[in-house]
């Protein structure tokens, strides 16, 4: 009896602490750095290598972690019930299922989740020569179990894809970039940075241009002197000329090509003939991505594209510039007026021209600001508002107020922004004042 006793408790011992190393395992595998394996992958590391290949077939590798831990937790459970019986009787029932719930909880799963979370890369890389053979040991069995989850899933109209993934690494990287500027280990520029690059593949080159109402270009058929003038004039070293009408491009001029020009007929601008000197316009289409024209970009070693949209009509332009600027944010100069366009005001509130990309509202002010129905904030409350509005008119939506300040024609030029929380505060004050 005494033998009999020991065996089952021996046995109940053993099958807990494999419960405990399977539900460790599941942690530290789910938990382990991608990119940390992937370093040692490139050092040759054998364990590295094989927990890469475990995660690859996630769906089958947790499976059998599961299928393992609920093969010995009920064990467990069943040789403690038969002990308790013995014991305590019909009475031994209860007493099993609260000390085997006790037991397990903390030890077969708190204690182990904790460790591995703990430790999960030195972890991950000491179990996955075991788990590599119970996967595949329990292959057959986990195939069998993904076949019946999935099409019980199906029956329900979900359908899972066999290489379906619940985020991109992308959105992986994303998240970890957030993640850590909240807890202090990423300032705001560089998350701001490691986001643009982000991203680029999901913005088109419309979002970022400048729209053709605001090209500065110049009429190809001026005299040479006043092209030269309007050469002068403007901030650019490289602008759009037009012949008939604005959006009818027929080539660049750019600024140090004119200088060059005008050193060789020694100040003499009636000999300068603009057209020789313009390159040919590039033309892109407005749907195209970023990330797809800073790789345009590189491989033409170009800095400037004409926008067009599907019916070839010239939408604006775009610069390598621009596109740097999503990454790195807005690169100033002495001739760049950028900083006047939005004003944060002591009051939490904003000063902006509405034709300011609500991209860059958000990154300025770390609002959240919805980008999907418009690229401006102009183009954002006319959105919501759906109707032009006239200086003096107020809107809350999205828990932001918006008061249009100035409007030139059709165009909202100046608005202010302050979100609900601090214009009420403001509005107590005032009354409490008053």
């Amino acid at each position: 009896m005494t033998l009999a006793l020991g065996l089952t408790l021996g046995a109940i011992v053993g099958l807990l602490v494999v419960s405990a190393f399977f539900s460790g395992s599941e942690t530290a595998l789910t938990a382990a750095s991608r990119a940390r394996m992937h370093a040692l992958e490139e050092d040759d590391n054998v364990r590295a290598k094989l927990v890469t290949r475990l995660l690859s077939s996630r769906e089958r590798l947790i499976g059998a972690l599961l299928l393992g831990n609920n093969l010995v937790n009920i064990a467990a459970s069943a040789l403690a019930t038969s002990l308790f019986l013995g014991l305590f009787g019909e009475a031994g029932v209860v007493y099993a299922t609260i000390v085997m719930t006790v037991v397990v909880v903390v030890f077969a799963e708190v204690l182990p989740k904790t460790y591995a979370i703990l430790n999960a890369d030195r972890m991950a890389l000491a179990v996955a020569p075991i788990l590599k053979v119970l996967v595949a040991v329990l292959a057959p069995v986990t195939a069998t179990l993904q076949f019946l989850v999935r099409h019980t899933l199906r029956l329900f109209g979900s359908s899972i894809a066999d290489d379906a993934d619940v985020l991109s690494a992308h959105e992986e990287i994303r998240g970890a970039i957030e993640l850590h500027h909240k807890e202090g280990g990423v300032v705001k520029l560089d998350r701001d940075m490691l986001g643009g690059v982000l991203d680029l593949r999901d913005l088109a080159v419309s979002d970022i241009m400048v729209h053709r109402t605001n090209m500065d270009a110049i009429d190809a058929d001026l005299p040479p002197g006043e092209i030269v003038d309007a050469a002068l004039r403007s901030p650019h070293t490289r602008l759009p000329l037009w012949r008939g009408e604005r959006e009818e491009i027929v080539g660049v001029l750019h600024a140090r090509t004119l200088l060059q020009a005008l050193r060789d007929s020694k100040g003499d601008v009636s000999k300068i003939d603009v057209m020789t000197l313009a390159a040919p316009p590039w033309f892109v289409p407005d749907t195209t991505t970023l990330k797809d024209q800073l790789n345009a970009f590189l491989k033409r070693k170009a800095h400037f594209a004409i926008v067009v949209d599907e019916y070839g009509e010239v939408m604006g332009l775009l610069t390598l510039e621009d596109i740097i600027e999503e990454i790195v944010g807005d690169i100033t100069d002495e001739d760049d007026i950028a900083a006047a366009l939005a004003k944060p005001q002591p009051d939490g509130s904003l000063i902006v021209d509405g034709l300011v990309p609500i991209r860059d509202v958000n990154r300025l002010m770390e609002w959240d600001l919805p980008d999907e129905e418009a690229t401006t904030v102009a183009g954002l409350v006319i959105h919501e508002a759906q109707t032009i509005p006239n200086p003096g008119q107020a809107f809350t939506f999205h828990d932001f107020r918006f008061e249009v300040l100035k409007r030139h024609r059709n165009r909202i030029t100046s608005l202010r922004v302050m979100p609900l929380d601090k214009h009420r505060a403001e509005t107590k004050e005032t009354d409490a004042a008053s």
